[in-house]
Parts: C-alpha cells; structure tokens; sequence
C-alpha cells in the first residue's frame, strides 16, 4: 500500500479513493487520520480478494443497481456492499486483523 496526495486525482467531493497499490488523498493532512485510511485500507483488501478489475466492475455494476434502486447517488453511493463494509468498520482499526475472506458479502 502506497499513501499518495494528490488532490487532482480524485473528485472535489472525495477525501480519499483507493486503487491498488495506491491510497491517493486530497489533503495532506489525511495521512494522519486513522479513520480514512482505516477505511481505504479496507478497499485494498477488497480489492486484493477480487483481483483489482473484478472489484471495480463490481462496485460499478452494484452502483448502477443500488441507484435505480434508490434513485438517489449518494444513497446508491452508500448502499454498495463495499462502502456498507468499510464504514461501518472504519473506526475499528483492528478489523483487518479478524476480517474473514470476502467479507462484503454479508453487506449484499
């Protein structure tokens, strides 16, 4: 995992996105929150499982579902299974330590 700035790579609504290797934040500032990367490191790992492109056409294809769904993008935004995931475990710093393979899945 590698933390990059960079607030020209990711949107102006964005504080931090993920894309294996990389961790890219908007604020330099971010690298100290534990929270944030607590939650991106979670993307990794998600990632990892799927083999990196599977994840993105995943969440891709689960963000088309969960807006026509909800007809809203941000609850579509914060309905995909990978984001349930990491933020409701982003405060738990140890929860890559005891997370099971292909966790997600509970969050479907």
């Amino acid at each position: 995992m590698i933390v990059v700035v960079f607030k020209y790579l990711t949107p102006k609504w964005v504080r931090g996105i993920s894309i294996f290797p990389f961790i890219v934040l908007s604020f330099k500032e971010d690298k100290l929150n534990p929270i944030l990367l607590n939650h991106e490191k979670i993307h990794i790992r998600q990632q990892l499982e799927l083999l990196v492109i599977p994840f993105f056409i995943w969440y891709g294809l689960e963000f088309i579902v969960r807006y026509f769904q909800y007809k809203s993008w941000n609850k579509a935004y914060m309905n995909i299974s990978f984001e349930r995931e990491a933020y409701q475990n982003e405060k738990n710093l140890y929860y890559l330590m005891q997370r099971s393979f292909w966790n997600f899945i509970k969050y479907l």
